[in-house]
């Protein structure tokens, strides 16, 4: 492992906690201005929170799965809601399955919102503890008295603005000094998320996956044409396709996205210039107890070191174990290692079974199966925070996926 390998692993490690991070500082604001309003109510109804949490999995992406996971560990949706979402996203994947293949993409997306809904709301009429893994002192956001009704001081905000920058204290000045380091850093490309698609196992693009695909294809039309041998014809396929495969699971990021993947650089920059505005104007009290006590000092760490660790340990994994060679002929071994594989919590190794699947090598049921088990870094926070309630939906999503992948196959 080089420098270059560390410093992408940091900045994988950056990209999720700042968006981790960024999400729950703007909901803490919201929440706190609302005075929990918006909170309460989708804590009241379970099956909108699993209509909330299955229309933010499906987002392409983890991004809604982040946000899925950051309320559930503040236990404003719950355990069924984030069933639904963690069952329903297909992480950066998405991208590359309506690239790919859009018309069975968005099939395969019917048929795992059909299985969120299914689950959810099995666990929802069953389950009598709806918040595994998280403690009774985790109830909700913090919401205090003096700024439940803190809109009645909104007459107060210009004064409020010059007071803060006035006469500003410690916590606020380092709040407002680390949202601007953030967007330095987007703005640099320290943080590139005009690279999202450059996952860290193996570096593919979408338009890498696109243009591997498309050569095989190709090259099938060609080698049917072209070979009179049958033998001959199958071992060409098979050298060809395991080529394009290797590249497709290999192949480094070469080609400008341009405006076109830029979709994680622009929600950062959004996101960091509210969270800026949000540190100017906010009252002292929220800046020391939610952004600095609850946001910062409790979830940060937790989230960053969790991340870095487990894109770290992938990582090596990955220099030793080359998942292709892994892939057996008899469907059942596939499909546990569509299932086991499924299990890690990263994006980059189940791009395998997306190629296979579009080539035409994988059935349907062992794809639906590794779609369900992974959820690509959504999960990561969650890991962070409770291992437990990160183990039971991991596990509820393998029995799932054993049942559907024999099932359908």
């Amino acid at each position: 492992m080089n420098l270059q390998t560390l410093y992408i692993i940091l900045q994988q490690t950056l990209i999720i906690t700042t968006l981790v991070i960024g999400m729950m500082m703007v909901i803490e604001f919201i929440n706190v201005r609302t005075g929990g309003i918006w909170s309460k109510k989708l804590q009241k109804s379970p099956w909108i929170q699993i209509l909330f949490a299955i229309v933010m999995g499906v987002i392409p992406g983890c991004l809604g799965t982040y946000t899925v996971v950051s309320l559930y560990v503040h236990r404003v949706v719950n355990f069924p809601a984030l069933m639904a979402a963690l069952i329903s996203t297909t992480g950066d994947e998405s991208f590359f399955m309506f690239s790919l293949f859009p018309e069975k993409a968005l099939l395969i997306n019917l048929i795992i919102i059909g299985i969120s809904i299914v689950v959810a709301v099995t666990l929802q009429l069953t389950m009598k503890n709806k918040y595994i893994g998280l403690q009774n002192k985790e109830m909700s956001f913090p919401i205090h008295e003096n700024e439940s009704c803190s809109h009645e001081h909104h007459h107060h905000k210009h004064h409020s603005v010059r007071s803060n920058i006035k006469n500003i204290s410690f916590v606020r000045a380092l709040l407002i000094t680390l949202s601007l380091g953030v967007l330095i850093l987007v703005l640099s490309g320290v943080i590139d998320g005009s690279h999202h698609l450059n996952l860290l196992m193996g570096g593919q693009t979408e338009e890498s996956v696109v243009h591997s695909f498309e050569s095989q294809q190709d090259y099938m039309t060609t080698s049917h044409q072209d070979c009179s041998d049958h033998h001959h014809c199958h071992d060409a396929h098979h050298h060809d396709e395991t080529e394009v495969h290797s590249s497709a699971v290999h192949a480094h990021h070469n080609h400008d996205h341009g405006g076109e993947a830029d979709w994680i650089r622009i929600i950062l920059i959004v996101l960091f210039v509210a969270i800026l505005i949000i540190n100017i104007v906010a009252e002292e009290h929220f800046l020391e107890e939610h952004m600095w006590q609850h946001v910062i000092k409790v979830h940060l760490p937790k989230i960053f070191l969790w991340t870095f660790g487990v894109i770290l340990c992938l990582t090596i994994l990955n220099n030793f174990v080359n998942i292709q060679d892994l892939i057996d002929s008899k469907p059942f071994i596939v499909l546990l290692l569509a299932i086991l594989i499924g299990l890690i919590p990263q994006s980059g190794p189940h791009l395998i079974f997306l190629i296979l699947f579009a080539n035409g090598d994988l059935p349907l049921g062992i794809f639906l199966a590794n779609c369900i088990v992974q959820d690509g870094h959504g999960a990561l926070p969650l890991l962070a925070e409770s291992r437990k309630a990160f183990f039971v939906s991991k596990g509820i999503k393998v029995a799932i996926a054993i049942i559907l992948g024999l099932i359908l196959n």
